[in-house]
């Protein structure tokens, strides 16, 4: 992965994880600190008590949610 890539990979029964040079904003446009942070944890289930981030509550309420990756056909233009 370059240093300036963003890596997201969704972790079964689990979070999101982040990994690269990211900006994360609230919904009024304010910015996350995550200097030092090479990678984070995103909630994915709706239980964490630190949203946007994970906290680990998915093993605690048995979140099930396992995603693939398929293909789409290309775009018509």
């Amino acid at each position: 992965m370059a240093a300036n890539e963003v890596k997201i990979t969704v972790r079964p029964n689990g979070s999101l994880r982040v990994e690269g040079p990211i900006q994360l904003l609230d919904a009024e446009g304010r910015e996350w600190d995550l200097a030092g942070k090479p990678a984070i944890s995103l909630c994915r289930c709706g239980a964490s008590a630190k949203k946007p981030f994970c906290d680990g509550s998915h093993a605690r309420i048995g979140f099930q949610s396992v995603e693939t990756a398929v293909q789409t056909p290309p775009s018509k233009t």
